[in-house]
């Protein structure tokens, strides 16, 4: 009978605390609304017509030496106001209307030419360049002419490509005509060379920077999106030595702290008064009454939910030291076992899944080639397949083991082997599966390099790299697999002609259940496991490994390992 009249009394509490916030808040908002608005109206106003001023200076001038007239009229527009200008490299370079105190955090705008803000100036361009800026050009946009009456521009665009060498009589035309060509020539250099960097082909321009509909080298126009993107960069490098560099402006009152947009007038402070008081009062109540109760039972409800849908969840909050905070604290050391667990049977299937296909995938090559009569099931073949099977064997007891690697106590079986031998009974075990693609798998190795190894583990290694080399690879490429000393070293390297890494991936192409991107992925056959195994055994040996690539051209691999001495 006790909670029942507790939750009632706690519910008419709860509701008169509402109705009185609720009625508390509407006459604020009735009070403070047109204020709000007028104050707030007033100062993005002068803001805009401060960066508008500012904006209008760097499009005009190369550098801030006589920004000072400026701010000096625009500080006798808007008093009461602190106005500084510093550079992106922390140079002041005008502090008017304040005491010298600290600058906020964040600046109030960027005044560059070439990166319009679009929240000031709302009808900025596209590509958020100031059209004020011309740079090297004579006319606006708006205003250059389309049309080629005479020839003389598509004959002063083959000169400037060295394609002829007669005389077009560029001194007949228009000076500002003859300019804007010259100009947009230069633009055009920059555009390629951004567009060659992307393996595109090279664009001609229109006077308005979009690509001409008929293109006088017969080459199609390349992808628009890229085109438009390298004339943006290509525009704002042509046009950055004509204009002011970027300032950061930073908008305060005399004290140096941030303006404010709104600020309370008549009798608003007494209602926000009643209001906050009205506020704390029902929150007291309520947490008091409640939130003791209610807020860690309901916490524990919705994680339970997540967690009997498969979801992970991050740990409850635990607080006090009652029954209900215990219960908490063992809900947390279940889910934590719980992901932990999960984590691990995730990696083992990953792992498993991985290791086993490459030898499994061997052996089955072989025997396949043998029941089509390809191969003969000879005392040779059977010998490698043996030896596929070892090699099965060893990756299925060493997955259990991939932990002691992580911790650097794998043990190995370290000793003198021939480097030339391993490479051949590689290119022996991937021959088939490397003529079923279509790719030229060779080794070389000098046949008197001994290295210092565990045979079982490099052959692991090799088959790694050798294998995701073939899976990368178009049909009509290769994979070379070489060996050689230098400086106390055994050079490996596994060289392929596939489709390439791009520069900034190489960092993390061994890290764990990594992946560059979509042609990496499980679809292929990898999970992102066989190169991060690669390194921890190399590391075992005692070597290292690296990886050097050029996209579109191939990766290689490279393997140092002790020399036997």
């Amino acid at each position: 009978m006790r909670r029942s009249v507790f939750t009632r009394l706690l519910v008419v509490v709860v509701l008169i605390a509402v109705c009185s916030i609720a009625a508390t808040a509407w006459l604020a908002t009735l009070l403070t609304t047109a204020s709000i608005a007028r104050e707030q109206g007033r100062e993005l106003a002068s803001d805009n017509r401060i960066y508008a001023t500012l904006l209008a200076y760097a499009a005009g001038h190369r550098d801030w030496s006589e920004v000072d007239a400026y701010v000096s009229s625009l500080m006798s527009e808007h008093p009461g106001r602190r106005m500084v200008l510093v550079t992106k490299d922390g140079r002041t370079i005008s502090d008017r209307g304040g005491d010298g105190g600290q600058l906020p955090a964040t600046a109030s705008a960027v005044v560059d030419p070439l990166a319009v803000d679009p929240v000031l100036v709302p009808d900025a361009p596209a590509d958020r360049i100031d059209k004020r800026v011309l740079g090297p050009f004579r006319t606006p946009i708006d205003f250059r002419d389309r049309e080629d009456r005479t020839g003389t521009l598509i004959c002063l665009r083959f000169v400037k490509r060295k394609e002829i060498g007669v005389d077009c009589r560029d001194s007949q035309l228009p000076f500002d005509t003859a300019a804007d060509f010259y100009a947009l020539l230069d633009l055009e250099n920059l555009v390629n060379a951004c567009l060659t960097r992307k393996s595109l082909p090279p664009v001609e321009l229109d006077p308005d920077y979009t690509p001409a509909a008929k293109q006088t080298t017969g080459l199609p126009v390349p992808d628009e999106p890229a085109v438009a993107a390298c004339v943006t960069a290509s525009r704002k490098e042509q046009l950055a030595p004509y204009v002011a560099p970027p300032v950061l402006l930073y908008l305060t009152n005399p004290s140096g702290t941030p303006t404010t947009a709104i600020s309370l007038s008549g009798n608003g402070w007494p209602v926000a008064g009643a209001a906050a008081a009205v506020l704390l009062a029902a929150v007291g109540v309520a947490a008091f009454a409640g939130a003791r109760i209610t807020r860690p039972l309901r916490a524990l409800t919705a994680a339970a939910q997540h967690m009997s849908g498969g979801s992970d969840i991050p740990p409850v909050p635990v607080r006090g030291q009652d029954e209900i905070a215990g219960l908490t604290r063992a809900f947390n050391t279940m889910a934590a076992n719980r992901a932990q667990l999960e984590q691990a049977r995730k990696a083992m299937v990953s792992d498993v899944a991985h290791e086993l296909r490459t030898p499994l995938s061997n052996i089955r090559g072989w025997l396949e080639a043998a029941e089509d009569g390809v191969s003969d099931l000879d005392p040779a073949l059977i010998t490698l397949l043996l030896k596929e099977a070892l090699v099965l064997q060893h990756v299925v007891d060493d997955l259990q083991d991939l932990a002691v690697a992580d911790a650097g106590a794998l043990r190995l079986t370290v000793e003198p082997l021939p480097v030339a031998g391993t490479l051949e009974q590689v290119r022996a075990a991937h021959e088939a599966r490397a003529a079923q693609a279509g790719v030229t798998l060779s080794v070389t190795a000098d046949p008197s390099l001994v290295v210092r190894a565990d045979a079982v583990r490099l052959r692991q290694i090799l088959d790694n790299l050798v294998a995701n080399a073939l899976r990368y690879v178009p049909s009509g490429g290769s994979v070379t697999v070489s060996a050689s000393a230098g400086d106390g070293e055994v050079v490996i390297a596994v060289a392929d002609t596939g489709t390439g890494i791009a520069q900034e991936d190489l960092p993390h192409v061994f890290d764990r259940f990594w992946r560059a991107d979509r042609s990496r992925s499980r679809s292929t056959g990898g999970s992102g496991l066989g190169l991060a195994i690669v390194r921890k055994l190399v590391e075992a040996h005692g070597g290292t490994v690296g990886v050097t690539s050029t996209t579109g051209l191939g990766t290689t691999f490279t393997l140092r390992l002790p020399e036997l001495t």
